[in-house]
């Protein structure tokens, strides 16, 4: 039996509660119509059925007297735990030793004691006065009976007793029809107190399914009393647009006698509309007919718009994690499930229905990735510290997912963990990086290949000095050896320099072909004072044509960096190149390149290039290393990105600053 004062957790708590306070009203109003004229212990046997699930007592009984049927008769029933005690079994001996009075005159509540245990009794009189006989049920809760268990006794002792009457089981007597009429009062009463008992709105119809009873709050709620709502009139509460609707279901329960479950909005007595629940139960004789219907209706308008805008957050939740490419999971550790959300399902490519067991998502986890994946996981479960892990998915046509997962250990009210996090699927980012260090690359390779033309007056000088010295030289050698005597030792000399001048042009050409080449990233120990000095030598001749006077104070003391030497000297010859054309327009003043090296800090060293050209301008200063923005006619606007993408590859730094003076200064830091 559901307890009115019991705290309600949830709205659909509190509707199985309500729902179950209907059951026990139609149950036990159904005891009057139960009796077929066979036999009192029937009715007996009903009333015990229903009320024992009802109150979970410890025992139940029924005493009749002489008065039915021309014999006495008495019924127990017996629970846990008072079925363990031997005592139990004579109980209505014990029953009688301890009330003491006759059974008609026993106190509507007492304590008894059976097999030293001790038992709140409650009692209810069968007839007006306890005449017919007597209802006991006792429990060892020491709040038995609350004032619903009461009330559910009361009645259910009223109809029983109305049942046995209307069967012509109770002896006729003087005044019987008088009492009778009073019993059904008393029933009337006592049904009207019970549903004023519920918190909630409750209605009475006919069997025809009209309106014949509402309880105050009904009436208070709706501003109508069942009488203004006869004859269908109800249906005016109804919101026009669920009228139809509503008709039909009812007309439905109506007909085929089922239970009556709809949801509409009806109209309070404020004149707003509201959500509502309505549900019904039939309550029917012996013969099976419908007596009455008996129903509630739950205000839900609360519960409704809060189911409404949990909706809406979820379907936010869900369309973000869609966007974003994230889903969350929890995972019980004591039992192995694993709950996945509708995006993380969907990254792993589960059917609609498919379970999420460790076994079905571990069959597409790259192998590669998942001796790792289970290490990591165990670590979790032992120190249930936050973690952080990537992996990959191989999917059945071969495709491979990277995904990024993040979360901690939950402890949950029982004291066992779960795992709980969110899981984001970086697989374009991942193949985005990749295109754009090839793009990188590319560009390194085309801003190196168009520095080419600009620098093949230089590689000509360069190349030219050494093939015209091995010329001379060889010349000079013949002219030695046919000589009368041969000057043998002149033409060793001669040869010793041809080779000298060979080896020269073989390190130009070496040197270029470093330079132009198209080769991966390659770390090595690099001396940057000797990757200036080389880069210089490639851009002399250039830089001479132009009348830019260079100047390198190179540090002795440089520890070497870790990096590629070919994409260093590249960043080299950017700047080198841009100071030279910073120079071309200068007129007044000597074209000056100082070039300098020194260590920055203990564990870095700096690389600075200053010229004595046109300077920075405020405005351009902060665009200079965006891609494609150039301050020269002819510029691209690719060298200083490239060059800045190179330095922060190898952790270092790149900037510009303007020089006290004319010109400005270009620098770079780098990791020992």
């Amino acid at each position: 039996m559901c307890d009115v004062k019991a705290p309600v957790e949830s709205p659909a708590d509190e509707l199985a509660r309500l729902r179950g306070c209907l059951s026990d009203l139609a149950d036990v109003m159904a005891l009057a119509e139960l009796s077929d004229g066979s036999d009192p212990s029937r009715v007996v046997n009903a009333l015990l059925d229903t009320l024992l699930p009802k109150l979970r007592p410890a025992f139940l009984c029924v005493r009749m007297n002489d008065s039915v049927g021309d014999r006495s008769l008495e019924m127990i029933r017996v629970t846990e735990p008072l079925e363990r005690i031997s005592e139990s079994r004579d109980l209505g001996t014990l029953l009688d030793r301890s009330l003491r009075d006759a059974a008609p005159k026993w106190p509507l509540r007492a304590t008894v004691v059976i097999g030293g245990a001790g038992f709140h009794v409650a009692c209810a009189g069968l007839g007006v006065n306890g005449e017919i006989g007597v209802l006991v049920a006792g429990s060892e809760r020491h709040d038995f009976p609350n004032q619903t268990e009461r009330l559910l006794l009361d009645v259910a002792a009223t109809q029983a007793t109305i049942g046995l009457w209307r069967a012509g089981l109770v002896r006729p007597s003087e005044g019987l029809g008088t009492a009778a009429d009073e019993a059904l009062v008393t029933s009337d009463r006592q049904f009207r107190v019970l549903v004023e008992t519920i918190p909630a709105l409750v209605w009475r119809g006919t069997p025809e399914g009209e309106l014949d009873y509402l309880n105050q709050r009904a009436v208070e709620y709706l501003g109508h009393t069942a009488e203004t709502l006869a004859g269908g009139r109800w249906l005016e509460l109804v919101h026009p647009d669920h009228r139809d609707a509503t008709v039909r279901r009812w007309i439905q329960s109506a007909t085929t006698g089922s239970s009556y479950d709809d949801v509409y909005k009806l109209r309070r007595a404020d004149g707003q509309y509201r959500w509502i629940q309505s549900v019904g139960e039939p309550l029917r004789d012996s013969e099976g007919r419908i007596a009455h219907w008996y129903g509630l209706v739950i205000d839900i308008e609360d519960r409704k718009q809060a189911e409404d805008e949990l909706r809406r957050s979820e379907a936010f939740l869900a369309e973000g994690q869609r966007v974003a490419s994230i889903g969350t999971f929890t995972w019980r550790w004591d039992t192995g499930q694993i709950a996945l959300s509708d995006e993380l399902r969907r990254m792993y490519e589960l059917e609609p229905g498919e379970a999420s067991t460790f076994a079905r998502l571990s069959a597409v986890i790259h192998p590669d990735d998942m001796p790792l994946l289970v290490e990591k996981m165990e670590q979790i479960r032992v120190d249930h510290a936050p973690y952080e892990h990537d992996f990959r998915l191989r999917m059945p046509d071969g495709r491979v997912k990277y995904l990024r997962t993040v979360g901690h250990a939950l402890l949950r009210e029982d004291g066992h963990f779960d795992a709980v996090g969110a899981t984001q699927d970086v697989t374009q980012r991942r193949l985005a990086e990749e295109a754009l260090d090839e793009l990188r690359s590319e560009l390194a390779h085309v801003t190196r290949a168009m520095s080419l033309g600009a620098l093949t007056a230089s590689i000509a000088h360069e190349v030219n000095q050494p093939l015209l010295g091995i010329v001379t030289n060889a010349s000079t050698c013949l002219r030695m050896l046919d000589a009368d005597p041969p000057n043998v030792a002149g033409a060793r000399e001669v040869v010793r320099r041809i080779g000298r001048d060979g080896n020269r042009a073989a390190d130009v050409i070496t040197r270029l072909r470093a330079l132009f080449g198209k080769k991966d990233f390659t770390p090595e120990s690099l001396d940057l004072n000797e990757a200036a000095r080389e880069v210089v030598a490639l851009s002399m001749n250039d830089l001479q044509r132009n009348r830019v006077v260079v100047q390198l104070e190179l540090a002795d003391d440089l520890p070497n960096v870790t990096g590629d030497r070919v994409q260093l000297q590249q960043v080299f010859l950017n700047l080198i190149r841009n100071a030279a054309d910073a120079m071309v327009e200068v007129h007044d003043r000597p074209r000056q390149l100082l070039i300098t090296t020194e260590r920055d800090e203990a564990d870095r060293v700096r690389v600075d290039v200053r010229d004595t050209g046109v300077g920075l301008d405020v405005e351009s200063r902060d665009m200079l290393f965006d891609s494609f923005f150039t301050t020269k006619p002819g510029g691209m606007g690719i060298g200083l990105s490239v060059s800045r993408s190179i330095v922060e590859r190898h952790r270092g730094r790149l900037w510009a600053e303007s020089n006290d003076g004319p010109g400005a200064t270009f620098s770079f830091s780098l990791p020992c």
